[in-house]
């Protein structure tokens, strides 16, 4: 179980993030980034199991600049409840909350190599951050909106990138997909027979199988470019 602490962004704002330590020594850290649900209780999980696995994990709050203490579930209310606070958090004045993730990798940076996970919502912010951010060494966007439009695939990854989707997403199109590999031969990409939000065990679009291919294949990864 982890605990929440505040970190300070760089333009002095102060943000709750998730943190979960490992037993023993960390391999490194990783930044987890939430979906459009807030850090709840699958995000604590997941900071949990990387921390599980060796990893010193940071969970920032990515949507406190605009709503503090967001924690949702997945009907259909909560859908759109995250929606509308997805828009208001894009629509934040540059750099927005890439501050807050680089925030979160300089603690995670006290561990070692750090490395970057993001789904859905968080899956785009863990691209970005591959692309623009410092003291990364690996990033893996799981089914991320947004990333494969042609705006988001002009962007260049400085770190390794390992990047999920499913080919049911009907938010992310396998033509997308597909030009989204073709721009970016350096990235590998992986496609799952599965939906959008396959990861998570608390929505109904779970799937068991690919969940577990999908987080042996990211923690090899991490293994390899993060420690």
């Amino acid at each position: 179980m982890g605990t929440f602490l505040q970190l300070r962004a760089a333009d002095g704002q102060s943000i709750p993030a998730y943190v979960a330590q490992p037993q023993g020594r960390p391999r490194g850290g990783i930044v987890v980034i939430q979906e459009i649900f807030g850090v709840n209780s699958h995000i604590r999980s997941v900071a949990d199991g990387y921390a599980a696995d060796g990893y010193l994990t940071v969970a920032p709050a990515i949507f406190h600049r605009v709503k503090p203490d967001v924690d949702l579930g997945y009907q259909a209310d909560d859908m759109a409840a995250g929606q509308a606070l997805k828009a208001a958090t894009e629509a934040l004045p540059a750099p927005g909350v890439l501050q807050d993730i680089q925030a979160a990798i300089g603690h995670a940076g006290q561990a070692g190599k750090v490395g970057i996970v993001g789904y859905c919502y968080g899956g785009l912010l863990a691209w970005r951050a591959a692309c623009e951010l410092a003291g990364l060494s690996a990033a893996v966007p799981y089914y991320g909106g947004g990333v494969t439009t042609p705006d988001e695939t002009q962007r260049q990854p400085r770190v390794p990138v390992l990047a999920h989707f499913g080919d049911q997403d009907k938010w992310i199109p396998l033509d997308g997909v597909e030009a989204f590999r073709r721009a970016h031969p350096e990235v590998e990409v992986h496609v799952y027979a599965a939906n959008h939000g396959f990861n998570c065990d608390q929505r109904g679009s779970y799937d068991a199988a690919a969940a577990k291919l999908a987080r042996e294949r990211a923690l090899a990864f991490f293994r390899k470019h993060v420690g």
